[in-house]
């Protein structure tokens, strides 16, 4: 009998038992894909460790094993309905790059899983492609499974696909080898033939290995590769659900402690309503989901991975108003999230209160979204019922749903209780819009999913090391040129490209921090760094022009840095570590690093808040950053590791992944940070910090932009001239430039009423004695009337004198003046009840003199470009408001 291993057990099984086989254990990678354009997200275990595989950059051992956070919203429509689905899961995996292949993998395999967990070897069936005779005899005579429980998978005829052969277009690509574990009859689908491969849920696929051994053209052509690697996954979910003899995910232990929290929240039992089950599952998982989204530094947004959580987190809110709970509850259910995961991802427990306030900001905005979103299809419906229509159209329900972020399930809900629907069609040729234009806003990438460039070329054994934290000059020898295409052994005067060296002096952006700029020089050749940048594989490139002479591989080369630009940028990114640590200090400790960029100009800051600052909060952190160049602190780097630095209380970038040793840079002790950039030696030297603005970036992050030295010197220069400017402009000095506006604003005031006196009475005038023009439609009267030379103000204010001489009625103002016409139409409460509406009654009679418009019920305006059809756009509006009288 096989012992039943928690999730939190399995994990660390495995990747202590390849830890045994000479893999190194590495930690998750974060669900934001690191240079792969072709992802949104991490959906499997070997997705970033794509370089490693295609070679681009050389892999810490080649033999590694992860446990790796994974998103899929593929059937995102299904989580919940079915026990099987997830968008949230974990992927275990152990991989080799050109180490060991066929033998070792299949029998560390086989031995984990009868070994190590115990699991019965009469119920584990292995599958392979079907022409891998190779990985049948491992299994047969190494391996001892008889023949007859293994299954041959063999390509479709007609479409030439295969589920044991993994390749995605040309590249790296091979055979799998399947291990299934029978769960009894009581789980199959009763027919006789019944077997791996069955749609029924008795055999479950519980591991795949993937042999990389081919090099595809994506043609059907294949040659052996000389470095063969093996891609192995294995879903810990549906590890756990064999472990643990359950009947599904959700039944799991760490699934379960959500699930029985989601009922403890809403009163419900599992297994009892059907409806409510779906709810039930469907915030199990996404709860998850939204709790590592959020932890690797991911925010609600209307685009790109942050409308996946936006999504995520209001499809659980939905629901869990669904089952009745009442108010926000998703940080609440998130605590339970962490505490069952924490064990395998401390950084959960860590971010807990930053999750935690994402999490409700974003459930509160989304309560707001649906009483908004109820007003607007309210007025939808308001609309078909005065066109007679049953049906709303897939475009205004995907606006409700794209725009406001309106469920649709919950549109058809609504309309369904009044005997309307909607055009499912229309919204899902609409919503394939949507996606056709997010797939061809994709850049062009190669297989892998990676920008194809020039570097990739590049021999991957060489490395550039970075000699600048304390010198601006050094000598070394040039090791590889290229130009903007190609790999070239010289460049000549005038040439753009770059200039890879063995040891260098230059920073590359990174961190938030520009690259620095200066000259590389030798006998022959002078070239000018424009910009320098961090390659695959610990490259540093220096990107720019050769002004002089040639260059080629080989020669020595005299590199020095631009100084002064070094040390302005050197100034504001001190400044910036002295800003976050200022803000957590007048905000609050939910203030994290969401984004920075530091030249020699400037510091841009964008951290994690919920709100504008306020000019109190703001002038606070000016002067805490300030005091602290003034208290001319030290600047302190060590090198630890993660461990020891996270000890000393040092903050780490939010989502970073970290080496095994990292660089923390003190001032003082009042900030502590991890950080590869350069420094000044003294906050003294910093000299000075000013704010300059504070926006906001996207929905919970600010951007705070701020100048430091000679920059806040040359700003406050500026501004004296401006105000030197203002002063000669309106007759003062700069002493009395305040009481010299405060009062010319007054006779501004001043003349402004007398303008607006003089104008409503020209338009009196212009209007003359109007009231013997009323008429009456079907018992409600309409003034419709034409004012020459009346702008749309003046139409408005007339419009709104002659309500209250008409008492109850409706009024259509016509106007010309240079050239255009203006149009206004008021209703009053009584004759709206009749059916009288503004905005539709405009929209009958622009037309006529070239133009259009609408507005609400009681009030609408319109422009046009005829003023010839004026007379017969007032003779239309009693037509148009018959039809409207009920």
């Amino acid at each position: 009998m096989k012992q039943k291993y928690g999730v939190n057990e399995l994990r660390r099984m495995y990747l202590e038992f390849f830890e045994s086989k000479g893999h190194l254990a590495m930690k998750s990678f974060s669900l934001v894909p690191h240079n792969d354009n072709s992802l949104l997200l991490i959906n499997a275990g070997m997705a970033p460790l794509k370089p490693y595989f295609t070679g681009q950059e050389i892999p810490p051992r080649k033999r590694v094993t992860t446990c790796q956070k994974c998103v899929r919203t593929g059937d995102i429509e299904n989580v919940g309905k079915t026990a099987r689905h997830l968008t949230f899961f974990e992927m275990l995996g152990n991989f080799s790059f050109g180490d060991y292949f066929k033998h070792e993998a299949i029998a560390w395999s086989w031995e984990f899983l009868t070994k190590v967990l115990g699991l019965e070897e009469d119920r584990l069936y292995p599958s392979i492609y079907g022409e891998d005779d190779e990985a049948f005899d491992i299994w047969t005579k190494e391996i001892g499974v008889p023949a007859d429980r293994i299954t041959r998978f063999y390509r479709d005829p007609e479409t030439g696909e295969c589920d044991n052969f993994w390749e995605h277009g040309a590249g790296p690509c091979g055979p799998c080898s399947e291990i299934y574990y029978d769960r009894g009859e009581k789980y199959g689908c009763g027919s006789p033939d019944c077997k791996v491969g069955c749609d029924c849920d008795r055999f479950m696929e519980i591991w795949n290995n993937v042999f990389t051994q081919f090099e595809g053209d994506g043609k059907g052509g294949y040659e052996e590769l000389s470095q063969k690697n093996i891609d192995t996954g294995m879903g810990l979910e549906r590890l756990a659900v064999v472990m643990q003899d359950v009947d599904c995910v959700f039944d799991i232990d760490t699934m379960k402690a959500i699930r029985d929290k989601v009922c403890e929240l809403s009163g419900k039992k599992y297994q009892v309503d059907a409806l409510d089950d779906v709810s039930i599952r469907l915030i199990t998982d996404h709860i998850r989901s939204a709790t590592f989204m959020v932890s690797d530094g991911i925010m609600p947004s209307n685009e790109g991975r942050g409308y996946v959580l936006r999504r995520l987190i209001r499809r659980a809110a939905r629901h869990g108003k669904m089952l009745g709970i009442k108010g926000a509850f998703l940080a609440d259910l998130c605590a339970t999230v962490i505490h069952e995961s924490k064990d395998g991802y401390p950084e959960l427990e860590e971010k807990k209160d930053f999750i935690f306030k994402v999490l409700t900001q974003e459930e509160e905005k989304f309560a707001k979204t649906i009483d908004q979103g109820l007003a607007i299809l309210s007025d939808m419906q308001k609309e078909m019922e005065t066109k007679g229509e049953k049906v709303l159209s897939g475009e205004d329900a995907f606006k409700l749903y794209d725009t406001y972020g309106f469920p649709v399930d919950l549109t058809e809900e609504i309309l369904e209780e009044k005997g309307f629907s909607v055009d499912e069609d229309g919204f899902k040729k609409a919503m394939e819009v949507q996606r056709d234009k997010a797939r061809k806003a994709r850049k062009v990438t190669n297989y892998m999913g990676t920008d194809a460039t020039v570097y990739e070329s590049i021999d991957t054994s060489i490395t550039t090391e970075f000699v600048g934290y304390d010198r601006l000059n050094c000598r070394s020898k040039i090791i590889v040129m290229t130009t903007e295409t190609d790999i070239t052994e010289a460049l000549s005067d005038g040439d753009v490209g770059t200039i890879i060296v063995e040891q260098t002096p230059f920073y590359a952006t990174m961190g938030g921090q520009q690259g620095d700029k200066g000259i590389i020089r030798t006998e022959s050749g002078e070239f000018k760094v424009e910009d320098t940048i961090k390659l695959l594989g610990g490259k540093v490139g220096h990107v720019g022009k050769l002004i002089r002479g040639m260059m080629k591989t080989g020669d020595e080369a005299e590199l020095a840095v631009d100084e002064a630009l070094r040390t302005a940028t050197c100034k504001n990114h001190s400044a910036t570590h002295l800003l976050q640590k200022a803000l957590r200090e007048v905000l609050g400790t939910h203030v994290e690093q969401a984004g920075s960029y530091q030249d020699g100009e400037r510091t841009r800051f964008d951290f994690t808040h919920f709100q504008a600052m306020t000019e109190d909060e703001l002038a606070r952190v000016e002067k805490i950053v300030n005091e602290k160049i003034a208290e001319k602190l030290p600047v302190r780097t060590d090198i630890m590791t993660v461990d020891e630095a996270k000890k000393t209380g040092a903050m780490a970038l939010f989502g970073e992944k970290y080496g095994e040793t990292v660089r923390v840079v003190s001032m003082g002790e009042f900030s502590k940070e991890f950080c590869g950039g350069t420094h000044v030696a003294n906050t003294g030297d910093i000299v000075a910090f000013k704010i300059i603005s504070e926006s906001g970036v996207s929905a919970g992050t600010r951007r705070i932009e701020a100048l430091t030295g000679d920059n806040v010197f040359a700003y406050y220069k500026a501004m004296e001239e401006e105000l030197n400017k203002a002063s000669q402009i309106v007759k003062s000095t700069p002493a009395n430039l305040l009481e010299r506006l405060e009062h010319l604003m007054a006779e501004v005031k001043e003349l402004q009423s007398e303008n607006e006196s003089l104008k409503s009475k020209a338009a009196r005038e212009a209007l003359g004695d109007v009231m013997d023009q009323v008429v009456e439609v079907k018992g409600v009267k309409l003034l419709a009337a034409e004012a020459d030379g009346v702008d749309m103000n003046g139409l408005r204010d007339l419009g709104d004198q002659l309500k209250e001489k008409i008492g109850e009625g409706v009024i259509v103002l016509a106007s010309a003046k240079d050239g255009k016409v203006n149009l206004v139409a008021m209703a009053t409460d009584t004759v709206m009840k009749q059916g009288a509406h503004a905005g539709n009654l405009i929209k009958g009679i622009a037309a006529l003199v070239g133009g259009g418009g609408g507005g609400r019920p009681n009030m609408a305006q319109a422009g046009g470009k005829d003023p010839a059809g004026i007379k017969d756009a007032l003779a239309e509006a009693r037509k148009v408001l018959e039809q409207q009288i009920k």
